[in-house]
C-alpha cells in the first residue's frame, strides 16, 4: 500500500462521487485506512493511485471508480434551461458535467487546472458531448468541483426531462402488441 494520502475532495474526485457521499462512506467505516487528522479526514490511496471503498452488503452495486480516469471532463452550457430559468423565474442547474457515461447537472463550478474551449460549427461532437457545437474540455488529472445554489432548483433541468420523456415515447411504440389466441 502506498503511503501517500489525500483529503475528501480530491478522494471524491479521483472516485467520481460527491462529497457528500464520500462522507456518508467516511462516517460508514467503508474507506479502507481513513483516518481523522483534528477535523480533516486522510484517506491512503492503493497502489494505483485510489481510496479503497468495501461494498455495501445490500442494494445496488456502488457507482464509484475503481481504476484512475483516463476519459476527458466534458461541461456544457444549456442554453435551453438558461430560456427556462430566465421566463419561469426557476434556478435549474444550467450547467452538465460528463465524466464518461455519468452526467451532472450544476449551478456553477472550478475548474482545478488547464482547460480549452471547443467551437465547432460544423462537426458537432456526438460522441462525446452529445451533438454539442460548443463545449469546455479538461484533462482527467484536473479537479473540477461542482457547486450548487443554496436555494437553487435541484434535479435535472426541464429540457433534460423532456428529452427522457421523449424517448420513452419512442420505445414504447417500438414494442408490438401482443396478439392473444
Amino acid at each position: 500500500m502506498s503511503s501517500s494520502s489525500v483529503r475528501t475532495t480530491q478522494a471524491a474526485f479521483l472516485l467520481n462521487i460527491s462529497t457528500g457521499r464520500l462522507r456518508t462512506l467516511l462516517n460508514q467505516g467503508r474507506v479502507i485506512g481513513a483516518y481523522k487528522v483534528k477535523r480533516l479526514w486522510m484517506i491512503p490511496l492503493n497502489h494505483r493511485g485510489m481510496p479503497e471503498i468495501i461494498p455495501g452488503s445490500r442494494g445496488p452495486e456502488g457507482t464509484w471508480n475503481k481504476n484512475k480516469r483516463t476519459g476527458n471532463t466534458f461541461i456544457h452550457v444549456l442554453r435551453k434551461t438558461i430560456d427556462y430559468n430566465r421566463d419561469n423565474g426557476t434556478a435549474y442547474p444550467a450547467v452538465a458535467v460528463k465524466v464518461g457515461d455519468k452526467k451532472d447537472y450544476c449551478h456553477a463550478l472550478k475548474i482545478k487546472g488547464p482547460c480549452q474551449i471547443v467551437y465547432q460549427p460544423h462537426q458537432p461532437n456526438k460522441s462525446q458531448a452529445g451533438g454539442a457545437r460548443l463545449w469546455i474540455e479538461v484533462e482527467p488529472e484536473h479537479i473540477v468541483e461542482r457547486q450548487y445554489f443554496s436555494d437553487g432548483d435541484y434535479g435535472p433541468p426541464p429540457e433534460v426531462v423532456e428529452q427522457r420523456s421523449k424517448s420513452k415515447k419512442i420505445k414504447t411504440r417500438k414494442k408490438k402488441p401482443k396478439i392473444q389466441v
